[in-house]
């Protein structure tokens, strides 16, 4: 976008004073600059993260690889076809948190109004950061700057009044990219580009749009605008809310995940959205076994299991299921993680998913609920039993039992 355009809107939204400054923080292929962060050599080639062979998947790649016509959810052995010199390399996960960590720690500084909606991106209020701001561009420049200073990555930036319009700014332009959006330039900026690129169309209802002749998101949105039925079939509830994003009145609201004291949690974004019912489980099995650890480390039972999911359009959904015998065993938390899934979410695309230990208790705590009445009894039967221990020591045989025993020994011979 050029730098005038920029600058017009900067001057319409930030003189209003009525909206909000909502952003979209996107980092540029993620897995991929990381790689290069720690291999400097890789920087300018064309790099896949995933696995090799027939069924390996492309996760994401370098912008070097783009170029060829490689991209996230492509089987990699058409990546190589297309690509023969592309460096494949299977991922170092833990260092991809680590760096995910860094960056949403980055941001915060800037705002604690923080919603992650991947490993890789974020939504973010930053009413309150950009006051008194002569020049918000270069403020946002400069945010850009030090956080490739800092970490290394690089970064996308969206700038608007609503998450939608935020979204669609920062995948404008990429790499390394700054565009701010407002009601007013929507026609301008948007309504050019292809349908399959707005955000919430996807890849099942673009060529079903582009049969009924919509090529572009200004053609979507004037067969909105008519109550087109065609458009009404294929977008079914969605309608209304595509109408209402495309005339700036979507949502503005960033959601904050409250720390619980009371709950340990873990949740990973999946290399590429899919329905796959087989790899969602994979992931819920690492996750249950990560909570699991981090419960028995810090001496915690829970008497709850949440997972939560994120589609397509990073929009959550959770399900939980409570129980009477507190646990913190991985097998347990596993198979409800997949019962609840199986139960909920099996026909989904998912995007993320997650788990979480819910209404903790300690070691400690659990024999403080042990009821008064099951200790007293406990001890009185202990105390009886080492009577009678006593009286058959003295009688020199074994004449006297508790009821209890006498009980099972003549079930036992009534068998």
């Amino acid at each position: 976008m050029p730098t005038l355009l920029v600058n017009i809107i900067y001057v319409y939204v930030y003189n209003v004073g009525m909206s909000k400054v909502i952003v979209h923080i996107d980092l540029n292929a993620f897995f991929a600059r990381c790689e290069e962060i720690k291999d400097p050599s890789l920087e300018n080639k064309p790099v896949a993260i995933g696995h090799d062979g027939r069924g390996g998947i492309v996760s994401t790649c370098s912008y070097a690889a783009r170029k060829y016509g490689v991209s996230s959810a492509m089987p990699m052995f058409k990546a190589r076809q297309l690509c023969p010199n592309l460096i494949v390399i299977p991922g170092d996960y833990h260092y991809y948190s680590s760096m995910s960590k860094k960056f949403f720690n980055f941001v915060r500084r800037y705002t604690k109004l923080v919603e992650p909606a991947s490993v890789d991106e974020c939504f973010a209020d930053f009413t309150d950061a950009v006051k008194g701001q002569k020049d918000v561009v270069s403020f946002f420049r400069k945010l850009q700057e030090d956080l490739f200073k800092e970490t290394g990555l690089k970064c996308s930036i969206g700038v608007s009044t609503t998450r939608f319009l935020a979204k669609m700014a920062s995948d404008y332009q990429k790499p390394m990219g700054l565009t701010i959006i407002h009601k007013r330039d929507i026609k301008n900026i948007l309504f050019p580009l292809k349908v399959e690129s707005m955000f919430g169309v996807g890849k099942r209802t673009a060529p079903r749009l582009k049969s009924v002749g919509i090529k572009t998101i200004g053609d979507l949105y004037n067969k909105l605008e008519s109550d087109d039925e065609d458009v009404k079939n294929i977008t079914g509830k969605f309608f209304y809310t595509l109408k209402e994003w495309l005339e700036g009145k979507g949502s503005d609201e960033i959601e904050i995940e409250k720390w619980d004291p009371k709950s340990i949690g873990n949740s990973t974004t999946l290399p590429y959205d899919t329905d796959n019912e087989v790899e969602i489980k994979k992931y819920f099995l690492e996750l249950a076994k990560e909570v699991s650890d981090r419960a028995v480390k810090e001496d915690k039972l829970g008497h709850t299991v949440q997972i939560v999911v994120k589609d397509q359009t990073f929009k959550s959904f959770n399900k939980s299921l409570t129980f009477d015998n507190p646990t913190n065993k991985w097998q347990t938390i596993y198979d409800v993680a997949c019962s609840l899934y199986d139960k909920n979410f099996s026909r989904m695309t998912l995007r993320l998913v997650g788990i979480t230990l819910q209404n903790l208790i300690d070691y400690q705590e659990m024999a403080v609920q042990m009821s008064l009445f099951d200790y007293s009894r406990h001890e009185e039967e202990s105390a009886t039993k080492l009577l009678i221990n006593d009286l058959n020591r003295s009688l020199k045989k074994p004449l006297l039992k508790r009821a209890s025993e006498v009980k099972k020994d003549g079930n036992s011979r009534r068998r």
